[in-house]
């Protein structure tokens, strides 16, 4: 697996997930439980990973929904 988006935004990680399964990328969402012990206040940010296999397709997707700012690597 391979990370491909960390974010704090529930909403965004929702519309990732949506567009990822839609263009048919196995993909899963990390640290989406830390909520419960962070008190729901957002400090910790979700991580989506894709099998690595389906990461190049997973960030053409990214980049077609403009949304190429938000890939992992691409920002460090």
């Amino acid at each position: 697996m391979r990370e491909l988006v960390r974010t704090n935004d529930p909403v965004l990680v929702n519309f990732i997930e949506s567009l990822l399964r839609q263009g048919r990328c196995r993909a899963m969402v990390a640290d989406q439980n830390m909520s419960v012990l962070e008190g729901s206040i957002g400090a910790f940010p979700r991580r989506i990973l894709v099998h690595d296999d389906d990461y190049r397709e997973a960030c053409s997707i990214l980049r077609d929904a403009e949304l190429g700012q938000w890939i992992y690597d691409e920002r460090n």
